[in-house]
């Protein structure tokens, strides 16, 4: 109780009276995992400033390795593929997921991973990702062990949703659940907010607290007992990355890079996401907030955008590198967030606000680029990007769905079987095929009978 008086955070036992043994007993519990001289100082830095630190320095272009059309540019992928593979049968690269929100924006009550999003089966997230990641250990003949960063929101959930399914097929011991730290959120003076009498209401740090956690539960020692060496990193609400894609491992390895990164090309200016670009002679990617108009329209001498490398939170990164960024004092800064937050009031009436009222703060991973020595840029297709971010609109189930319709359509049109589309060139049904039955386009080219006729929504699995 002290510590939180001295910090000036009294109020959070306003109703210690009213309160039971157990009420007591969990918010003292609580209270003794934050952090209060982190919370003190972020208070400080973002809340009680009268400025906020804003993006400033030389901006320039990444280096991109480019979608292959040139021989050349095909030579060096297959070079890549070729590394990429023999990392990958040698078990030296894990897959870790960032799975610690909930679906709350699609008006699903669970653990995000669980959203049921196949376009014909309605497997969920979780399956969709299991699936590839045990189709690519039976292509290398080797394990590929899945980390899976859950939050204090979601962790109990998700473990049960994994057992209920029997791991979807994954060996147990392959799979490593740990959870990422949570920060409270506070009000407009810096006051922890409380959203019930005995709850401080918190939130998960943030995808940056992945390098943190990796350290905190044990993962990144679990991952030197299994000699892993990179992991691949992907977001549990994207059903489509080339989970650890041999190209991107091999140029990755190549390199020798610490960190590394795909990317889309922007569709436009205006297109709101993060770019990766080289920033006071450092690697970095640049919020879509944080780019000035001259920098966001500007062009090169083809009139192509100069600035187009668009973050798509799909990385590699080397282990040795989470534990030196863990070793300096973790750098990494933190980002406040105004967000609308549940509270309850001095007379314990809980409010749901319809705009923001409070403060939420969050690292971000790709802050660990610019402590980099080597760092590879490569650039992806659409094709590996369909986030499942809202109920409605862009980034919505609907729009996911579609894509890896698209996506499985192009593969059957790729070995000649006919896809009936509408007038506007879509699908006309919704096509599904599981990773179990083909990873790739190639894969489907051996299996699938050439003479399928499509005339009804198609599920090709196992």
């Amino acid at each position: 109780m002290e510590k939180a008086i001295s910090f000036g955070q009294e109020h959070i036992f306003g109703f210690w009276d009213e309160l039971c043994e157990d009420g007591k007993r969990g918010l003292l519990e609580q209270m003794r995992e934050i952090d209060f001289d982190l919370m003190a100082r972020l208070i400080a830095e973002h809340i009680k400033a009268e400025s906020r630190k804003k993006f400033k320095g030389h901006l320039e272009p990444a280096p991109i390795i480019g979608l292959p059309q040139t021989k050349q540019e095909i030579r060096k992928h297959e070079e890549a593929r070729r590394i990429g593979e023999a990392a990958l049968r040698a078990g030296k690269v894990a897959a870790l997921v960032v799975a610690g929100g909930q679906g709350t924006r699609l008006g699903f009550d669970h653990p995000k991973g669980a959203f049921p999003i196949g376009p014909v089966s309605g497997k969920s997230l979780f399956q969709i990702h299991a699936e590839k990641i045990l189709a690519l250990s039976r292509r290398f003949d080797a394990p590929i062990s899945w980390y899976i960063m859950t939050s204090g929101t979601n962790d109990q959930e998700t473990r049960e949703f994994f057992q209920q399914n029997d791991f979807f097929g994954l060996g147990r011991g392959e799979v490593f659940f740990f959870q990422q730290g949570m920060l409270a959120a506070v009000d407009k003076k810096g006051k922890f907010l409380m959203d019930a009498k005995d709850r401080i209401s918190t939130s998960p740090n943030g995808h940056g607290g992945t390098l943190l956690a990796l350290g905190d539960s044990g993962a990144l020692d679990d991952m030197r007992r299994r000699a892993v060496q990179e992991i691949y990193y992907f977001q549990v609400d994207n059903p489509l990355p080339r989970i650890c894609d041999p190209a991107f491992v091999g140029f990755h390895l190549k390199a020798k890079a610490d960190m590394s990164s795909k990317v889309l090309r922007k569709r436009d200016a205006e297109e709101k996401v993060g770019v990766v670009g080289i920033l006071d002679g450092k690697t970095a990617v640049i919020e879509y907030s944080d780019l000035t108009k001259e920098d966001m329209y500007a062009t090169l001498s083809d009139g192509s955008l100069k600035y187009s490398a668009g973050s798509i939170a799909i990385h590699m990164i080397d282990v040795d590198f989470v534990q030196r960024v863990l070793d300096v004092g973790f750098p990494l800064p933190y980002h406040p967030a105004e967000k609308k937050v549940p509270f309850i009031d001095e007379t314990g009436r809980l409010h749901q606000p319809d705009k923001p009222n409070g403060t939420k703060f969050e690292l971000f991973v790709f802050d660990a680029l610019p402590l980099t020595k080597r760092s590879v840029t490569m650039e992806t297709t659409r094709e590996e990007f369909a986030p499942v971010k809202d109920a409605e609109g862009e980034d919505s189930p609907r729009t996911a769905k579609a894509a890896m319709t698209s996506l499985f359509a192009s593969w059957l049109e790729g070995v000649g079987i006919n896809v009936p589309r509408t007038e506007d060139g879509k699908s006309k049904f919704a096509l599904e095929i599981s990773p179990l039955f083909a990873l790739d386009a190639e894969e489907l080219a051996q299996k699938v009978d050439k003479n399928l006729t499509i005339c009804g929504d198609l599920y090709l699995g196992k």
